[in-house]
């Protein structure tokens, strides 16, 4: 039963982070919560049993799989002279096209050179990285998971497949990747960069207040509309800003903690009570069940007109 626990296990933290890559609508997400509290009754797990956890994600495991088995990722003939020649130009040809910021046309250039060395684990890596720009994530980490297929030592390839995880909201994935690349070049200081940011919207996104109003809390404070409004209802703390030696004197009567949180809460009612009419770019956020005080983990006490 130790394996069909930790397979169930795997499966569970599967569906927990498809809940939270922004891609399904309320009804598909309510779908797979049910599928994991039958999971975790039917086993008898819950997510705080680390210790059944894989040594990778279970989408990796999978990829690895059908990868090894792919008998395209890698051709066992090599291209002509001629074909390889060629697509190093078309290659070159792409990557002007990236420094133009002509994403669409860079794509076209790695396909071409794609399309006479299959081999070439360079390729598909770039063409993932144009595929990123255009926001077209999901091609982005096929190219990738091709690029490992064909070079598991490229580090680049999980570099690249970390950024548009974390594009995704798929964290903990995101991660794994970035830490593969570290293993791979442990000096580069843009995955270590990359790294602590995914381990920090990961944090962001799995605090208390999120995981209850369902929805990614950094996209929410990353959103513009919301930092500006923040700056209103939230200002600084009076010991940053001149004369603080006055406030040190003269402190306010609500402690500066509570102001803050009370701000938050006040920009989150918001965000709730108005949601936006018209599809919103990416980061904006839109709930429509309306939600009362009394649901958000530690605001009890707390009120606010209109809400039950």
């Amino acid at each position: 039963m130790a394996v069909e626990k930790r397979l169930a296990y795997s499966i569970v933290q599967f569906l927990r982070d498809q809940t939270h890559c922004g891609a399904l609508n309320s009804d598909e997400q309510e779908s797979l919560e049910v599928a994991v509290q039958c999971l975790e009754t039917t086993f008898k797990i819950s997510s705080s049993d680390c210790h059944l956890a894989g040594p990778q994600p279970l989408r990796e495991i999978f990829l690895n799989a059908l990868l090894k088995n792919d008998s395209l990722t890698i051709p066992e003939s090599s291209p002509s002279p001629e074909d390889a020649e060629r697509a190093e130009q078309l290659k070159n040809e792409g990557n002007n096209h990236m420094k133009e910021e002509n994403y669409r046309c860079a794509v076209e250039c790695y396909t071409k050179a794609i399309d006479l060395d299959l081999r070439n684990a360079v390729y598909y890596c770039n063409r993932a990285a144009a595929h990123s720009k255009l926001g077209s994530y999901t091609e982005a980490t096929s190219d990738c998971e091709r690029a490992i297929g064909i070079d598991p030592t490229y580090s680049k390839a999980y570099g690249r497949m970390g950024l548009a995880l974390t594009s995704m909201n798929k964290y903990p994935e995101a991660i794994s990747y970035f830490k593969k690349a570290l293993v791979l070049d442990p000096e580069n200081e843009t995955y270590k960069s990359n790294l602590k940011i995914a381990e920090q919207k990961h944090k962001e996104a799995s605090s208390p207040i999120a995981a209850g109003l369902g929805f990614d809390m950094a996209s929410l404070i990353n959103n513009p509309a919301f930092i500006s409004m923040r700056t209103t209802v939230c200002p600084t703390d009076p010991a940053a800003e001149p004369g603080a030696d006055r406030a040190a004197e003269e402190p306010h009567p609500e402690p500066f903690f509570q102001r803050q949180r009370r701000g938050a809460f006040m920009i989150l009612s918001y965000a709730i009570s108005f949601p936006p009419k018209e599809e919103q770019p990416y980061g904006a956020i839109t709930i429509s069940t309306p939600i009362s005080l009394s649901q958000i983990p530690g605001t009890a006490g707390m009120k606010r007109r209109g809400w039950g």
